[in-house]
């Protein structure tokens, strides 16, 4: 019996004795039991009362793919290769660059959970089950490297159109891929290549944002971070949410090839979180301090420092407020 059998059942809140759960399945007690450990091990917050039986507190919300093309607008369904659901992976970024070295542009991966999430600079993403979005796009580009300027600035424009749609406000973006709430880090995009660096090539557009986090999870952050339920007044739906973000995200990617970062470079530069202020760029060993003054036409931050205006491009440049 798949564990997939009682996430389903258990996905309403309600408790569910063992008998009624063996029933359904059509097997013993015993062997609902040892599947209940399997839930537990995934970090899945699973109550268990004598003479009530077992209940996911709160209840849980599975991804579904015919939920997520419901969703979707007809020009990203148009442009929509295969939506991929996946269960536990180690990333989504991994399993969509194994689609983008055979050229599967259109591929959209997602998961319930990541074992191995990176974030940039090979930073660890937090990904426990059920929880957040963990989502990849494989796109091919013809323009090789060049066509790619301002990408991951562009994209973190098209999650904040998506969430504003559910009424978030107050959102930044951090350069060169964060977007911000408050302060906290929302959601964060992870973009690689492969192919062609001057020609035909396949990108892999990642983007993990935080809905909810159990305890244990939040205690393996180690960055101000927020969730979305914790800024909108209704419950959230990941199945929405990604339906949401695909409609931004598609036709982004679809047209960036042909416009570049400057079509989005105003409304980016309109949500920049360090507009203005004092800002410490680290590239490598060296810090440089100045003021931040946005980006210009092809991504790169701009910082008046003491000796005159510099420019940076993404890779290994961190940046941060003084």
């Amino acid at each position: 019996m798949p564990i997939d059998f009682l996430l389903e059942a258990l996905s309403d809140g309600e408790f569910h004795s063992g008998d009624d759960l063996g029933r359904l399945a059509g097997v013993s007690r015993t062997a609902i039991w040892k599947r209940l450990k399997k839930v537990e091990e995934l970090g899945i917050p699973l109550i268990s009362i004598k003479g009530k039986g077992y209940c996911i507190e709160g209840g849980l919300e599975l991804l579904r793919e015919n939920k997520i093309r419901d969703g979707l607008s007809s020009s990203a369904k148009a442009l929509i290769a295969e939506v991929d659901v996946n269960g536990v992976v180690t990333s989504t970024n991994e399993l969509a660059m194994q689609k983008a070295v055979s050229g599967n542009s259109g591929y959209i991966c997602v998961a319930e959970q990541q074992t191995s999430g990176r974030g940039r600079r090979g930073r660890h993403w937090v990904s426990p089950f059920g929880c957040n979005i963990y989502l990849s796009m494989v796109w091919e580009f013809t323009g090789g490297a060049a066509a790619l300027e301002g990408l991951s600035l562009a994209v973190g424009v098209a999650v904040v159109d998506a969430l504003s749609k559910i009424g978030v406000k107050g959102l930044q973006l951090k350069w060169p891929n964060d977007v911000l709430h408050d302060g906290k880090k929302l959601a964060g995009i992870l973009l690689e290549m492969t192919g062609d660096a001057a020609g035909t090539c396949q990108v892999v557009v990642g983007v993990g944002l935080n809905i909810t986090m159990p305890d244990a999870s939040q205690a393996q952050i180690d960055q101000p971070w927020v969730g979305l339920s914790s800024v909108v007044a209704e419950r959230v739906s990941r199945n929405e949410v990604l339906s949401l973000l695909l409609n931004e995200l598609v036709p982004l990617l679809d047209d960036f090839e042909m416009h570049g970062f400057n079509k989005y470079r105003s409304q980016w530069q309109s949500l920049d979180a360090f507009q203005n202020k004092k800002v410490v760029v680290k590239l490598g060993a060296d810090e440089i301090e100045g003021v931040s003054r946005g980006v210009d036409v092809s991504g790169a931050l701009i910082v008046d420092t003491s000796e005159g205006a510099r420019r940076f491009n993404g890779g290994e440049v961190s940046l941060r407020v003084v």
